[in-house]
């Protein structure tokens, strides 16, 4: 089955990872902006889905990325937890096809598995990451260089006419 989704818990990946948005709070709206930002990177390059998750009982509860196309960015609400919406997902999710949840929470990597997902830890997620965002930046710079010599020879054939 392919993976039709990745939901990620977002305050555990943060915690992970504290070269993003340093200086500032794990919990802050910097912090989670800073985190979606990247993943969006990450949704566009992979081309699957992303759902980030927060505990938030007086969070904001929407997110400046809730427009289509955008990484869909979801907060608990009162007494739910960001747990208890990534099971939740991964149960409806799983007639589709298979999902990948990012946490660092060893009982919600249990409960995730017996609901038939698929984990990963945060520092393991971080690795592939960074692989894709490399990849895409080296995609990127190969199609500049690319686009750079096509412009040029245009330019002399243009001078030359």
């Amino acid at each position: 089955m392919a993976l039709v989704r990745i939901l990620v818990d977002g305050y555990s990946l943060l915690h992970s990872w504290p070269e993003l948005a340093a200086g500032r709070a794990r919990h802050s709206a910097a912090a989670r902006d800073e985190l979606v930002s990247v993943l969006t990177q990450y949704q566009d390059s992979l081309g699957t889905p992303v759902t980030i998750f927060f505990d938030g009982s007086g969070a904001r509860p929407h997110s400046k990325h809730d427009s289509p196309g955008h990484i869909e960015v979801l907060f608990s609400g009162a007494g739910r937890t960001a747990d208890d919406l990534i099971e939740r997902a991964t149960h409806r999710f799983q007639a589709y096809g298979e999902v990948l949840v990012v946490t660092d929470d060893r009982a919600e990597q249990d409960i995730v598995i017996g609901l038939g997902g698929q984990v990963a830890s945060c520092g393991n997620f971080l690795q592939m990451l960074g692989a894709e965002l490399n990849e895409l930046a080296a995609d990127l710079k190969h199609h500049n260089r690319t686009e750079q010599h096509r412009y040029r020879h245009a330019v002399k054939r243009t001078i030359a006419k």
